[in-house]
């Protein structure tokens, strides 16, 4: 199956977290369509998403200390907006592994919650046949979209957030058969990049105009 051809959905630098370049299913599963999913970490020069502190090391960290929280996302694709989620809430940050071991424990429950709780806050784009973008994890309130809008390549449909099932603040962007998230298929993708139209490699950072 040819990939789906995309734009970088932000612009600044970004680190791929992930990646189908990496390995298929990228998140280790197939459910939600998500077998093709990559995730974006906003990144300083040093390759960090937010400064060290003791928080970091033992703690959870306010989102809004994450250098992605609050960025434009952008359509990679140009569509129309089929469905939109809103209202979840921004958790804190968990860099630290204390912080991460009680997170993973509840994984499975977020999982039985079904697909609002993993993707928390999300805009879905429908494009050529019949298949859909989703952009998820977004900040609460910050949607820029309603369903049925038509957008264009590079609209900003709403913020880096760190809702749902996420651990720090990131973009995860994922093109799926169907927006029925029960019987979804993923979809392969790939981006244009400076070097060409590929997939990122786990861990390369990759900066949008």
């Amino acid at each position: 199956m040819n990939p789906v051809v995309l734009d970088l959905p932000f612009r600044g630098r970004w680190r791929a977290e992930m990646s189908p370049a990496r390995r298929v299913p990228s998140h280790g599963t197939e459910a939600y369509g998500s077998s093709h999913a990559i995730d974006f970490v906003a990144v300083d020069e040093r390759g960090r998403s937010a400064p060290s502190s003791w928080r970091s090391v033992l703690a959870t960290e306010p989102p809004e200390g994450f250098l992605g929280f609050g960025a434009e996302v952008l359509a990679p694709v140009a569509g129309t907006v089929v469905a939109t989620h809103d209202g979840e809430p921004d958790h804190e940050g968990r860099r630290s592994p204390f912080a991460l071991v009680p997170y993973a424990l509840t994984q499975a429950s977020r999982a039985r919650s079904g697909h609002h709780a993993l993707a928390g806050n999300h805009v879905v784009i429908e494009i050529t046949g019949g298949r859909v973008v989703l952009l998820a994890h977004l900040r609460c309130g910050s949607l820029r979209v309603e369903p049925g809008r038509q957008v264009a390549t590079g609209d900003v449909v709403g913020e880096c957030g760190n809702s749902g099932n996420s651990t720090e603040p990131h973009v995860h962007l994922q093109v799926s058969d169907r927006s029925d998230w029960d019987r979804a298929k993923g979809v392969p993708l790939a981006f244009r990049l400076a070097d060409g139209v590929r997939v990122p490699r786990e861990r390369e950072v990759v900066r949008g105009d």
